[in-house]
């Protein structure tokens, strides 16, 4: 195990470029298992979600070669079995995204239950329904044991719009006899990921973007050559970094298409940056002051499903929102667990009040003094990181594996912007 210490109050300057997007990167590498031919995938982040799911793609018969520094091939000609390793499973939220290709190809599939970050209920009842619904039965004892003589296309309506559901029952209707259609589908630029190279696979899905997608069943999916999209969520936390330590960074290759609702939310904290092509500039020192809604009304920054603002940077806004002079709400409405690391921004002097599991309001700006954190998952890891980086004095972060989850070699990349941050060992 390990642990950051930080040094906060220096200014970042520099160029960064971010990582490809890990939520893209998932059901991408259990995508492969659809096809028989080889498959390559650029731009996968080097983090430790990709290493466990390449470990469970071994196990299930996948031959995989790492041919560049963000480059693989995978390849699995046949499935020697069909279940989810327990220990895996447990390590990671995204092992159900094996359970789709698997009942496509195997026509059955053993999957214990997904471990991952611990931010609240992430009930799995979508999956299942829309499996049910291609024509799966469903036995659970323990684990979830799913079995199709043959998948059929339906008309599904998702009973909500659950990205890894959505991403399931994709890869579960392409090669399903006859046309599916999802409505309520998810449409978060990683679902769009996997749709496109599925597409380059010989799937036909249209609608991509869209909240309804058309899938026509294919007899067959070949091999193909895909591209990562950028982490928007990664592009979102730098930005937020680089404001509240009044630091200047261009960040390249950083898909500003995919920051249209993140841009109007940090705006009500004042936070600005120029985009020229693909790179985002966030100038230094920026005077950081709430934009009260009209009629001086306290404005609020909410979490939605896609094209809403990404519950994957609630945690950084409301670290941001502890830097600005003014009253903020901020609102995570998608999972009741995401804001219990507030007490540790409140210990380090943030003016917070937590109203319950989903509202904090925020009065700022405060000055953040170091403390001793433990991250409890990938995105309050990165909060943390930023709290410790604009925070008078030193810090230290434990149980930093669930940042790395998320954020390939952080600490040697933050060190190299000027950040004063050391990764040692915690033993």
């Amino acid at each position: 195990m390990y642990k950051y210490l930080i040094e906060g109050s220096h200014p970042l300057k520099g160029k960064i470029r971010p990582s490809g997007n890990k939520n893209a990167a998932l059901p991408c590498l259990a995508a492969t298992l659809l096809s028989d031919e080889e498959v390559v995938l650029k731009n996968v982040p080097d983090i430790e979600d990709v290493e466990v799911m390449i470990g469970i793609l071994k196990t299930l018969g996948s031959s995989v070669q790492r041919v560049g520094k963000y480059t693989y091939s995978l390849k699995t000609q046949n499935i020697k079995k069909c279940d989810i390793p327990l220990e895996m499973a447990k390590q990671i939220r995204a092992s159900i995204l094996f359970a789709g290709p698997l009942l496509s190809r195997c026509g059955k599939v053993t999957l214990p239950p997904p471990g991952g970050d611990v931010i609240g209920r992430r009930r799995l009842d979508t999956h299942f329904l829309a499996f049910k619904e291609l024509g799966a039965r469903i036995e659970v004892d323990g684990v979830f044991s799913l079995k199709a003589n043959k998948l059929v296309g339906a008309d599904l309506f998702l009973d909500e719009a659950s990205v890894t559901a959505t991403e399931n029952a994709i890869m579960a209707a392409v090669l399903a006899e006859g046309t599916t259609v999802i409505q309520n589908a998810a449409s978060e630029p990683h679902v769009q990921d996997l749709c496109h190279m599925l597409n380059g696979m010989g799937a036909r899905i249209s609608g991509i973007g869209s909240n309804i997608l058309r899938i026509e069943g294919a007899k067959r999916l070949r091999g193909t050559e895909f591209k990562i999209s950028t982490d928007f969520i990664e592009v979102g936390s730098l930005i937020g970094l680089a404001a509240v330590t009044r630091s200047e960074l261009e960040i390249e290759d950083a898909a500003p298409q995919f920051l249209r609702m993140t841009k109007i939310a940090f705006s009500r904290l004042g936070i600005h940056w120029e985009t020229e092509g693909d790179t985002i500039r966030v100038p230094a020192g920026q005077e950081l002051k709430v934009i009260p809604d009209i009629g001086g009304m306290i404005p609020k920054i909410d979490d939605a499903p896609w094209p809403g603002f990404p519950p994957d940077l609630v945690s950084i806004a409301l670290v941001a929102a502890t830097q600005v002079e003014g009253t903020i709400l901020v609102y995570e409405k998608m999972f009741e667990s995401r804001m219990f690391f507030v007490d540790k921004l409140i210990g380090m002097g943030a003016r917070i009040i937590l109203c319950d599991p989903h509202r904090a309001v925020v009065s700022g700006p405060s000055r953040l003094k170091g403390a001793e954190l433990v991250s409890p998952d990938v995105r309050a890891g990165m909060a943390m990181v930023i709290a410790a980086l604009c925070a008078e004095g030193k810090s230290t972060i434990g149980n930093v594996y669930q940042i790395e989850r998320g954020y390939e070699n952080l600490s040697q990349r933050l060190k190299n912007l000027g950040a004063h941050i050391e990764r040692i060992s915690d033993g």
